[in-house]
């Protein structure tokens, strides 16, 4: 069943117009905005025959609240939901290579749940799992940040996190969790087959449960004077390396 969302900002309307844009019912802009980045929009609504309306900029700001970042752009979309509705139905798809998961433990910020969509579709990622009770979801922000990833990869809200984290071990997918204090390290670390990366959240990082629940600890060496990085960089750098050594064993890019 489909339903109408809002999405918001040029990079999430602009990637939807890409993809899908027959999705798009219609596009709401910023009447006083006339610079190179709004024609070349413009031209790419008229290509397509999306309807574009021109409002005054409060009006756009009745959508998502004055401190929305709509950046003079609205577009009303209808959502189609992905094929995937939870973890089984990817493990049991036809997949090319071994699954491959992020799991976030409680990620709440909106910006970095929409960065780690974005290194989670350039790398990849399968899908992303986090649990309902500890993330932000899918917002407007979200989108926006992801800047399209939230169309691509499948976000899966679980009620247990570590009940699912059990089901994909028997499903053979090794688990392996990031911490500061780990005994192994990104580096040397063996990162092939099917595995699910599992990133804390900002400033708490793994619970305790979700620690003992994970196959593996490792940490991520810092070489510098900074003592921790912000959630989705370090996702971007453990999926990078993932990434990597399967490139290496398989010899596919």
């Amino acid at each position: 069943m489909s339903e109408t969302r809002i999405l918001f900002g040029f990079h999430a309307v602009l990637s939807r117009m890409r993809q899908h844009g027959n999705s798009i019912q219609e596009i709401i802009i910023d009447q006083d905005r006339v610079d190179a980045r709004m024609r070349d929009l413009l031209e790419m609504a008229k290509n397509q025959n999306i309807r574009v309306i021109q409002a005054e900029r409060h009006r756009l700001d009745g959508f998502i609240g004055a401190h929305g970042r709509h950046q003079g752009v609205i577009a009303r979309v209808v959502e189609t939901p992905m094929p995937y509705k939870d973890i089984h139905d990817i493990l049991e798809s036809d997949l090319d290579e071994p699954p491959f998961f992020l799991i976030l433990d409680g990620v709440q910020d909106p910006h970095n749940l929409g960065a780690c969509l974005r290194v989670a579709d350039a790398m990849g990622v399968h899908a992303i799992i986090a649990p309902k009770d500890r993330s932000v979801g899918l917002n407007g922000t979200v989108r926006k940040v992801a800047s399209g990833a939230a169309e691509t990869v499948p976000f899966i809200a679980v009620t247990n996190l570590a009940r699912t984290m059990r089901e994909l071990k028997e499903a053979g997918v090794y688990i392996i969790g990031t911490t500061m204090d780990a005994p192994g390290d990104l580096h040397n670390t063996r990162l092939e087959g099917p595995i699910a990366l599992v990133m804390g959240a900002e400033g708490d990082g793994l619970r305790r449960l979700t620690q003992e629940t994970c196959d593996a600890l490792i940490t991520i060496p810092m070489f510098g004077s900074v003592q921790s990085l912000n959630v989705s960089v370090a996702s971007g750098i453990a999926l990078y390396e993932i990434r990597r050594q399967r490139v290496l064993a398989t010899g596919k890019q």
